[in-house]
């Protein structure tokens, strides 16, 4: 296992592009005492090779700090425990499409669908439906006040740290013309940005509220990029950030509604590349997302498989 954090999905890409499971935690379910603030969108825990690991590291390290302003609802047992129980019949729905009409990797796309086909073989109920507020084109640009003005603390702290300025060289273009554009907003401009995802949060939640258990989607709209593919570039400071929106459009809206969700490394391409599958359940509720997905490992075991270099 190995230490990751996710603010927008990254636990759960990089478990896609190398063969790995990577859990998203609910938002207050591991402390980010003394330093973090479980209010923001990002979450500390791990990548693992099975299910098992994640549940053991889950209960090794779950639970509040002093002074925590989001706690999660405590689990009824370990989670140790839920590696092996039976889910019982779920209603699942399933996305095999990019939501702003962007191009998906057929890969990825029968990914979805023959992780659907499995859990149908395992008793659940599995129909193509999911949440609409996912389908709001204008997701990411409602929040960037609040990103930009996350990144502007970020590198404020680190110049803390550093005992000096930080500068453009310090950090990433992209990072750095997040943390200037942050400078042009107001207090009201914050403000409504966290009003905005509290509004979106509640709009997403709702679904799982209506009846469904779990969530089916790609963890990436496309195979794992080749090195270089998302760069700095000082003629589009922001351009490696669109290019990663097109590629992950799926994870970052959990982060903001505070959802746990895994990606699990079940499928796998001829060549021996992963192609990552995301399950979403309702907040809190990690218990279920291993059960099940120890019950899809146990159908379709992928501890043996190493991705090709």
């Amino acid at each position: 296992m190995a230490h990751a954090s996710d603010g927008g999905g990254s636990i759960r890409i990089p478990a896609a592009c190398c063969g790995l499971v990577g859990l998203k935690t609910s938002q207050g379910r591991i402390s980010l005492a003394p330093f973090g603030d479980e209010a923001n969108f990002s979450v500390h825990f791990a990548v693992t090779r099975t299910v098992r690991d994640t549940a053991a590291l889950l209960d090794a390290v779950h639970g509040p700090g002093v002074g925590d302003r989001v706690i999660a609802p405590a689990p009824t047992r370990p989670y140790i425990d839920e590696v092996g129980a039976d889910p019982g019949k779920l209603r699942i729905g399933f996305i095999d499409h990019h939501l702003t009409g962007a191009a998906i990797d057929n890969e990825c796309v029968q990914a979805v669908r023959d992780t659907c086909k499995l859990l149908e073989s395992l008793g659940h109920h599995v129909e193509n439906s999911w949440p609409q507020a996912l389908e709001n084109a204008d997701f990411s640009g409602k929040f960037t006040a609040m990103w930009s003005t996350n990144m502007s603390v970020g590198l404020n702290t680190l110049a803390q740290m550093l005992g000096r300025p930080v500068t453009k060289d310090d950090v990433e273009l992209m990072n750095w013309t997040m943390a200037e554009y942050a400078k042009s907003k107001t207090a009201t401009d914050y403000a409504q940005a966290v009003y905005t995802s509290m509004v979106f949060r509640r709009m997403l939640q709702q679904w799982w509220a209506d009846g469904f258990d779990l969530l089916i989607t790609p963890t990436t709209s496309q195979l794992p990029l080749p090195i270089g593919t998302i760069r700095n570039m000082p003629e589009d400071p922001m351009g490696a950030l669109r290019i990663a929106g097109d590629w992950i459009p799926l994870t970052p809206p959990f982060n903001t509604s505070g959802q746990p969700a895994i990606n699990v490394p079940l499928q796998w391409t001829h060549d021996g590349i992963p192609v990552g599958v995301q399950i979403v359940a309702a907040y809190g509720r990690e218990d279920l997302l291993i059960r099940v997905a120890s019950q899809l490992e146990i159908a379709q075991p992928w501890a043996h498989h190493t991705p090709t270099l």
